[in-house]
Order: C-alpha cells, then structure tokens, then sequence
C-alpha cells in the first residue's frame, strides 16, 4: 500500500487528499481537507496541518510516499511562482522539507487532463452520445478565470497527458454579431489582436454583457448593472467584492434580464465554436471533455443545442465532429482527482 497525497493549490484555497494506492489501478480517499491559502505563509505549513490532522483521525503514523500539486499557475521544471498568491513553490525543497521522496508540480488544468481518466459515469453529462474509439486523442477544454486546453494520447498502455496555450489562439468570429463584439474589444483593451480566452472565460461573459449593454441591444436590470459598474470601478484590484459573471450566469439561467440571456447565448456559441476548432485539430475520437469552472454551473444553457450545433457547424468537415463523443465535466474536483493519478505514476 502507498501513501499519496494530492492537492490543488489556489489563491484563494487549498485542497488536500490523503490517498492511498493499492495496486495502481485503485485510489482510495483516506482524508481530504481545505485551506484558505492566505491564512499560510507557504504550503509546507498547510501540507504539515494536513497530516498532523490526518494521522490524528486514522489513528496511524502516516509516510508519504509521493505527492502532486495541481498549482492554479505557470509550472517550469517543477517550480512555480503563483499568479495569485505571494508562494514560491520547488518540488526539491519541498521534497527535502516534507520528506517525501518524490514531489512534482502540475499546472492545474494539466491535471485536469490526468482526472478525465479517473472519471465516473456520474461525474458526466453527455452532450453528444458517440461510442468512442480507441487509440486515439481525448480532447479537454475548459472555461474559467482562463480558457484551458489540452489533450490526452495514448502511450501504449497508459494515457500520456499534454498541455497547451491554445485558449491564446485567436477569436474567430462567426456571424456579424461576433465581428462587432471582436471590433469592441479591440477598442476597449487598445490591442490588435484579441485571443478566444478574452471571450470564453469568465471575464468573457462580462466583456459580452458591456459589449450589447453599449451597444444597446436590450435594457439593462438594475440589479445586474450595479454588480457590473461595481466590478468596473475595483478593475485593477486584486480582490473584488462582486463577481459579475456570475451574476450575468444566474440570471440567464433564471430568465430574469434579458440582457443576460442575450450575453449566455452568445458566450455559449462562442465556447461550441472554440471547441469545434480544438477538435478539428485533434480528431479527439476518445472524447471532448468540458470541464473549468463555468460549464456545470449553466448546465441547462449548455444542453439547449446551441453549443453543439456550433461545435459541428464547420462546412464541409462537419461530418468529422458529429463523430467525437462530448461530455461535460460536472464533478468539480476533477483536477484533485487528476493530482492523484499523475501522483500515482511517480
């Protein structure tokens, strides 16, 4: 039996999952604990917490053996500066100050990717039911505060998990509605350029409201217009008060502001096309997989047809895409779940 411990770090939180690994194939949750990540000056005091509490409930002296940090944030060479948290994290020192031997660092939808694998039936909703086929790629996308993208290729037995910057590829507008949204912006950020991320992502969904709010295409609420104009005075701040997109998010769902439905639908189609796109490049056979923050939580939005419809719609090669199985993550831990996998393969 080895000892895993897994965990997803965060600016604002931190995940830990004590894991125990019997035959390599099966991950067993012995303990599982959050952080608020600011409340500790690095992560060797949470990890250290961690298992004094962990030993304590099952009643045993704990040797870990190996350990994976999904880091919310750029990882070179097993090291990483966090984006939103003043941590310098090395997998050596923290090897040498936990004493555990082995101790990688993993972008955090990295793991995402290694967590595709050690999914349930009931962590998915299927959005195109497609058998899938072997020996060939599993694509992962996924909208949050960013746009993640990556793949999986089979290594002879086993997956082999790859990440990538496509979320920085470019906005790819469909309709004229979309060449205006992609006008504004320019204009807004004073870029020439604008990447998909600056549309399908959380901050996407606010970029979309202001753009039909100034553009007029319906009346705002009051309600959801002080959240935004609240948001829009802390721009440059590190911690807002309100998150806008959510907001946006709820009320579509609720049918309640009009622009808010305009906006989801939008950012909906816009999020189908993206993957469509990632797809077209990989052929990913073995499945899509939507994961991030945002796709769960506007579940009904995403199953109404139009995210699929777009996924598809690409002219002659249409056919292609009505061949790739997509599912929509709905298990939030995913990459905690992934953290202990690539742990696990140490």
């Amino acid at each position: 039996m080895t000892l895993i411990l897994a965990g997803d770090i965060g600016g604002t939180k931190t995940i830990l999952r004590l894991v125990e690994d019997s035959d390599s194939e099966s991950l067993s949750v012995l303990h599982e604990a959050r952080y608020p990540s600011r409340d500790f000056p690095d992560l060797v005091p949470i990890v250290q917490t961690f298992l004094s509490e962990a030993g304590q409930k099952l009643q045993r002296k704990l040797t870990i053996e190996k350990a994976c940090f999904a880091i919310a944030g750029p990882v070179v060479n097993d090291t990483s500066n966090l984006t939103n948290l003043a941590w310098v994290l090395d997998a050596r020192r923290l090897e040498e100050e936990l004493a555990i031997a082995k101790i990688t660092l993993l972008n955090d939808f990295a793991a995402v990717g290694y967590g595709i694998l050690g999914l349930e039936a009931d962590d998915l909703c299927t959005l195109q039911q497609v058998h899938p086929q072997s020996d060939t790629p599993i694509a992962v996308i996924g909208a949050g505060t960013g746009l993640g993208q990556g793949f999986l290729i089979q290594n002879q037995d086993r997956y082999q998990v790859f990440a990538s910057e496509g979320g920085h590829g470019d906005f790819a507008p469909r309709t004229e509605l979309e060449f205006q949204l992609l006008q504004y912006l320019r204009e807004k950020y004073d870029i020439q350029r604008i990447s998909a991320e600056r549309v399908v992502s959380g901050q996407g969904i606010v970029a979309v409201y202001q753009f039909l709010r100034d553009r007029q295409f319906s009346h705002e609420s009051p309600d959801i217009a002080q959240v935004v104009r609240t948001w829009e005075r802390e721009m440059g701040r590190s911690e807002k008060s309100v998150d806008p997109a959510a907001e946006i998010s709820k009320a579509a769902l609720q049918k309640s502001d009009h622009l808010s439905e305009q906006t989801l639908k939008m950012f909906v189609e816009a999020y189908g096309a993206e993957a469509g796109n990632l797809a077209l490049k990989l052929l990913p056979y073995g499945g899509l997989y939507i994961a991030g923050g945002i796709a769960a939580k506007i579940l009904p939005l995403m199953q109404d047809g139009s995210f699929l419809r777009t996924f598809t719609e690409k002219g002659r090669v249409s056919p292609l895409l009505e061949k790739v199985p997509v599912h929509i993550v709905t298990n939030p831990q995913v990459g905690l779940i992934g953290a202990a996998i690539c742990a696990s393969r140490l």
